[in-house]
């Protein structure tokens, strides 16, 4: 039970290629807050990113990002708020994002590589037993682009949870990378490896999916997402969860919601 409602700060900055179904996103979010107990803030203002600032935070969710979407100023901070007990959650291009920077590297899993054209595919439910997929089929049917990643997830310690069934789809890039087998398409971590040494790792859960407008009103969807992001406010390493704790459940009051104009690129 939680000592008080969890707070939590969607990101969705963009700075290279922008999903439509940003906004689409961010309302479902904070309308599923009611009835999971969360109290969701959104931004796309990086100068948000401050010790002060996210040390209000159960946990931060990374939306859609891509390219370079915080200064080293944020940065810092960003890696401060992990290592005091903060959780992480990305979906789908917030592995298109701070593509140099280490810590985030790991702390998401691994960085993508390309897509091939969106299409129907099915997903493979790999670990039933998370909160975030025991709702699943264990073939999901759904419509999104299948991620390939540069890196294998599990070799910063990421369970996969969900696999890219390869024979149901056509991909007809070059893999120029080994991501492991199965195909990773959502994972997570007990322990966010982006955490420096002495720090306090919270949880890292991610998943690929969600670009488009239509999959952010499924409830399967939606039950996927949300299961993921109260798995990782169970970490039990902020506030709402644990007195003791450095981060988490603050007043947010400050917090504005901005909109990015960023230009389009290269597709997510």
């Amino acid at each position: 039970m939680a000592a008080s409602t969890p707070r939590v700060l969607i990101y969705s900055a963009t700075e290279q290629f922008r999903h439509d179904s940003i906004p689409t996103a961010v309302q479902a979010l904070k309308g599923a807050g009611d009835t999971y107990s969360i109290t969701f803030d959104a931004t796309e203002d990086r100068t948000l990113f401050t010790d002060g600032n996210l040390s209000q935070y159960d946990a931060l969710v990374f939306l859609s990002n891509t390219g370079e979407v915080l200064d080293d100023t944020g940065k810092d901070a960003l890696q401060n708020y992990l290592n005091l007990g903060g959780n992480l959650v990305g979906i789908h291009s917030a592995t298109d994002c701070l593509n140099t920077t280490e810590f985030y590297g790991k702390e998401i899993g691994a960085y993508f590589d390309y897509h091939p054209e969106i299409q129907n595919a099915t997903i493979n439910v790999v670990d039933a037993s998370h909160p975030s997929t025991s709702m699943l089929p264990a073939q999901w049917q759904i419509r999104d682009e299948m991620y390939n990643f540069k890196s294998d997830p599990r070799n910063v310690g990421a369970v996969v949870l969900l696999s890219a069934d390869e024979s149901s789809y056509t991909d007809d890039g070059e893999r120029k990378y080994d991501q492991g087998s199965p195909h990773p398409t959502a994972w997570y971590q007990e322990q966010g490896a982006g955490v420096q040494d002495g720090g306090t790792p919270g949880r890292s859960f991610y998943t690929s999916l969600g670009h488009l407008n239509e999959t952010w009103h499924d409830e399967t969807f939606m039950a996927h997402i949300m299961g993921g992001i109260q798995w990782a406010l169970d970490a039990n390493t902020t506030r709402a969860f644990n007195s003791s704790a450095s981060v988490g459940n603050g007043d947010a009051s400050a917090v504005e919601t901005t909109s990015s104009s960023a230009p389009e690129a290269s597709q997510s």
